[in-house]
């Protein structure tokens, strides 16, 4: 008698284990807990790969400043910190800036340019 208890516990147990273990595998295939593992698993990636960029930046700039130093070296150009950095003018101009409005920009800088169709004026 004592077996026969054993052994059906033991059926039970089994039984119960693997209804446990099937259920478990069928929540995480579900198209919901799928589309939320691929969620999980794109951010770590984004941000480890964020990490790597951020560093890789930094590398970059500092091997530029450091090689920029060389060859300042090298050509005897020496910056005076009390100067002013040179000025960069943009590639493009823009008419509508508040310097060119105020005059601070000569009109000599930047030469005009005239476009003869104003996609606005069709509206």
């Amino acid at each position: 008698m004592f077996r026969r208890t054993f052994w059906f516990s033991t059926g039970v147990a089994a039984g119960v284990w693997a209804t446990t273990k099937v259920n478990r595998k069928l929540r995480q295939l579900t198209p919901e807990s799928l589309a939320a593992a691929a969620a999980d698993k794109a951010l770590e990636t984004g941000a480890r790969l964020k990490d790597r960029a951020v560093g890789f930046v930094l590398d970059v700039r500092d091997n530029m400043a450091q090689r920029e130093a060389e060859l300042g070296e090298a050509l005897g150009i020496h910056e005076d910190p009390a100067l002013p950095a040179p000025r960069r003018y943009p590639a493009i101009e823009n008419h509508r800036s508040p310097s060119r409005r105020s005059g601070h920009i000569e009109s000599s800088t930047y030469p005009q340019q005239k476009n003869p169709y104003n996609r606005n004026e069709d509206h």
